[in-house]
C-alpha cells in the first residue's frame, strides 16, 4: 500500500469514535517541532463514544475547562494532563457538542526518532531506550513529539503544528485486534467493553493483548448492550 503525505479532511472526523478509531489505525500522526517531522504511524487507538460511557470525560455530559475541546467539531485535539505527570493527546470526532473521541496510545516511529530518543531521555536512564518502547504508550508518544497542552483544541486540518496523514491508510479488519480499555477497569461494565483497537501483532503497541482477539462477529451488540447512545452501533 502506497505512502500518502496527505491530511485528512474534516469529512473524514465526521465519524462516530468506534469507525474513527478503527480507521486511524495505519494512519500516520505528525508534530513539526523546530522544522522537523517527527512523525509515527498510529498502531493503538481507544474510542471514547460518548455521554453514555462511564469511561469518558464527558460522561453524563459533564463539560468543564479542561474536557471543553471534546465538544468541539471532529478533527480537533483534545490534550490534557493526567496522575501529574503525563499528557494525553486525543482526536475529537463527530459534531459539534457531541462528545466524542479517540485516544491516540501508541505509535510506530517513522520520522525524527534521534529527535524523539532526546525528548525521550530528558531524565537519566541505565539503559538507551528501544526504537520500539520511544511511543509506546500515550504518555510516551506526548513526550517523545512534544505534545503538550499548548496543543489543545488545535485543528488538526488546518494547524502547521501538529496533524494526521494518510500514511499507510485504514487497516483492514482483519489486521485489527480488540481488547478493553487501560487504566478504566473501575468503570463498570463500561471497563470491560473492548473499545482498544490494535494494529495486529505489532511490537510498538502499549500492552500486548493475550492473546491477540479479532474483532468479534456481535461486535456491535457487545459495544451496546445497556447504552441508549444510538452512536455507538454505527
Amino acid at each position: 500500500m502506497p505512502d500518502k503525505r496527505k491530511r485528512l479532511t474534516r469529512k473524514e472526523y465526521h465519524l462516530d469514535a468506534i469507525t474513527l478509531a478503527k480507521r486511524l489505525l495505519g494512519r500516520r500522526l505528525v508534530r513539526l517541532l523546530d522544522g522537523e517531522r517527527l512523525a509515527g504511524i498510529i498502531v493503538e487507538t481507544e474510542a471514547y463514544v460518548g455521554t453514555c460511557d462511564e469511561a469518558s470525560h464527558a460522561f453524563g455530559g459533564h463539560r468543564s475547562k479542561r474536557n471543553d475541546s471534546m465538544y468541539q467539531e471532529g478533527g480537533h485535539a483534545y490534550v490534557y494532563f493526567t496522575y501529574g505527570m503525563h499528557e494525553m493527546f486525543n482526536v475529537v470526532c463527530g459534531r459539534v457538542d457531541e462528545p466524542v473521541a479517540v485516544l491516540i496510545r501508541a505509535l510506530q516511529p517513522t520520522e525524527g526518532v534521534e529527535m524523539m530518543h532526546r525528548l525521550r531521555s530528558a531524565k537519566p536512564r541505565k539503559t538507551p531506550l528501544r526504537e520500539r518502547d520511544l511511543c509506546s504508550g500515550p504518555g510516551k508518544l506526548c513526550q517523545a513529539l512534544a505534545i503538550n497542552r499548548g496543543l489543545d483544541k488545535a485543528d488538526l486540518v488546518k494547524d502547521r503544528r501538529i496533524w494526521i496523514e494518510e500514511g499507510y491508510g485504514p487497516s483492514a479488519e482483519k489486521e485489527i485486534a480488540v481488547s478493553s480499555r487501560i487504566g478504566v477497569e473501575k468503570c463498570g461494565e463500561w471497563g470491560k467493553m473492548p473499545l482498544r483497537f490494535l494494529k495486529k501483532g505489532n511490537p510498538h503497541v502499549s500492552v500486548s493483548p493475550r492473546p491477540w482477539k479479532d474483532i468479534p462477529p456481535d461486535f456491535a451488540e457487545i459495544v451496546c448492550k445497556g447504552s441508549k447512545n444510538p452512536s455507538v452501533s454505527r
